[in-house]
């Protein structure tokens, strides 16, 4: 099948009842040029899309967890067999190097079978202690919330549109996806390969459209909201979200740190920097934009740091020729220049990058190491999200810490170092969800039964794990008694009562500190 017969057929995946809507243009970051047409789905749109959903999700709870397991670890089977039509699509819509498309992909039937092997056990009951010993007992069942809405970026819409649905759905959540409209064929295609792998109709439903429009119509009828995105949108997520009383997950920006100590095998830290900071052209929420190098191997690592990125092969045809794509657009370029003109205009040296190459593509911008940079540059204090880092001396550790943690941001975080158990002493103190020791960031994102997420700007709540599932997830408590009422009897004195409660109270208190 052609790409412009499958784009089409994929398109029909949309959830909307009027296909004349108003069209989106979608268009390829390595040529400027159209990619093909979405909906432009309106409140309406969104408000069937959840209707349908609601529906589904009744019959969809009643699947035994063992069925629906098995339906997703089909999905995952399924996204590997058709691994080179979606790495081109994913290609196709963001511009990235396939090595990294590849990195996207493998998360997906991963992130399946773990929660697949878990769903059982996870949504089983719990025995909880009761309230007195022998008289009463207490169990915690747990429910799915209902309708999750998730809203994805452009950045990874391979693995990030999908990941946070698998564990709603294995919970026997329905979802509502809203994928990014600079990336939304390959959420589609993701929805065509579930309904492939069996999942019932209206489980899954995608619209798509203008953030500002789709995605407060869906904040506003879901049960629960799970939101990868800018910290500035994640605020109004969260705020919406909290005045219709629903919970919310969000992964939001960075500006995330990376400390290469004295012990470090520079070498090692400096090919390890480049995957951390170049990954996606930096496009990355777990990027490094921040590098602090004790003084006693700083220019051994910057020499070593600029050799290794001025070897990266910059790139966008699809397939594996090149080791850097593109930006995703000219709103990109542009924020990624801005930010290094502001950098050099207050001093800084640019030792390798520093410029757009519009001859490999119209929004590639080289991998840039700033040096020398003011504290108060833009570069410093804001995410650029794009491939350029900076980096600074520090005199020692504690320096390189306080350095660290001096942002408002805190996702994720790296320690370089020939001490590994030094290396995690120091992640202790970092404030940021998940630091890496003598990695830049897979280690932490690939230990799926390891929650991942933010704090401070960085975002709330965690995706990964059994709080990944546990978050669609409402407890209920059923208390019994064996005595029957607990109220006092009819006639009793308060004062005996409360002897008598009081009694029970430390005879609970001894036992608790046996058991």
């Amino acid at each position: 099948m052609t790409n412009e017969k499958w784009l089409e057929e994929i398109t029909g995946r949309v959830s909307t009842d009027a296909p004349e809507r108003e069209p989106i243009t979608v268009t390829a970051p390595a040529t400027d040029e159209p990619i093909g047409q979405i909906p432009r789905c309106t409140d309406d749109d969104v408000a069937a899309a959840v209707s349908r959903a609601q529906a589904a999700q009744s019959e969809w709870i009643e699947f035994d967890p063992a069925e629906r397991a098995a339906i997703l670890e089909d999905f995952g089977d399924l996204v590997l067999e058709r691994r080179e039509e979606l790495l081109d699509l994913v290609q196709l819509e963001t511009g990235k190097a396939r090595a990294h498309a590849v990195e996207e992909l493998l998360d997906v039937p991963t992130t399946c079978s773990y929660y697949a092997s878990r769903a059982e056990s996870i949504l089983a009951d719990q025995t909880r202690d009761g309230a007195f010993p022998l008289a009463t007992d207490a169990t915690v069942t747990k429910k799915p919330v209902g309708v999750v809405g998730v809203i994805s970026p452009w950045n990874y819409p391979l693995t990030l549109s999908i990941t946070d649905a698998v564990p709603a759905l294995l919970a026997g959540n329905a979802v509502v996806l809203k994928p990014d409209e600079k990336t939304p064929f390959i959420a589609l295609a993701l929805a065509e390969l579930l309904a492939k792998a069996g999942l019932p109709d209206g489980v899954f439903e995608v619209v798509t459209g203008d953030g500002s429009v789709v995605g407060p119509a869906l904040v506003d009828r879901v049960d629960y909201v799970a939101f990868t995105g800018s910290t500035e949108t994640g605020r109004a997520v969260a705020e919406r979200a909290g005045r219709n009383l629903i919970d919310c997950s969000l992964e939001l920006g960075g500006k995330n740190p990376m400390i290469v100590l004295a012990n470090a095998n520079f070498e090692e830290a400096a090919r390890g920097a480049v995957q951390g900071c170049f990954t996606n052209a930096g496009q990355l929420c777990l990027a490094a934009e921040r590098l602090y190098v004790e003084s006693a191997i700083y220019e051994r690592f910057l020499d070593a740091f600029v050799g290794e990125t001025r070897r990266l092969s910059l790139g966008t045809e699809v397939g594996y020729g090149s080791d850097v794509g593109s930006l995703i657009d000219d709103a990109q370029l542009e924020r990624v220049e801005e930010h290094v003109d502001d950098a050099v205009g207050r001093g800084a040296s640019v030792l390798t990058g520093g410029r757009a190459r519009p001859d490999v593509g119209p929004f590639v911008y080289e991998p840039t190491i700033l040096t020398d940079v003011d504290p108060d540059a833009r570069v410093a204090q804001e995410e650029t999200f794009g491939p350029v880092v900076t980096v600074t001396p520090v005199d020692g550790p504690r320096a390189a810490i306080e350095a660290a943690n001096d942002s408002d941001y805190g996702l994720n975080a790296s320690v370089w170092t020939g001490d590994r158990e030094r290396g995690r002493r120091l992640a202790q103190e970092i404030e940021a969800g998940t630091v890496c020791v003598n990695d830049a960031y897979i280690a932490g994102w690939a230990a799926t039964d390891a929650p991942m997420g933010g704090v401070g700007d960085s975002g709330l709540g965690r995706r990964h794990g059994p709080e990944g599932i546990e978050r669609y997830l409402e407890s209920k408590t059923i208390a019994s008694s064996r005595i029957g009422s607990l109220a006092p009897p009819s006639g009793v004195p308060a004062t005996w009562t409360t002897r008598s409660l009081l009694a029970a109270t430390n005879v609970r208190r001894r036992l608790s500190r046996w058991l």
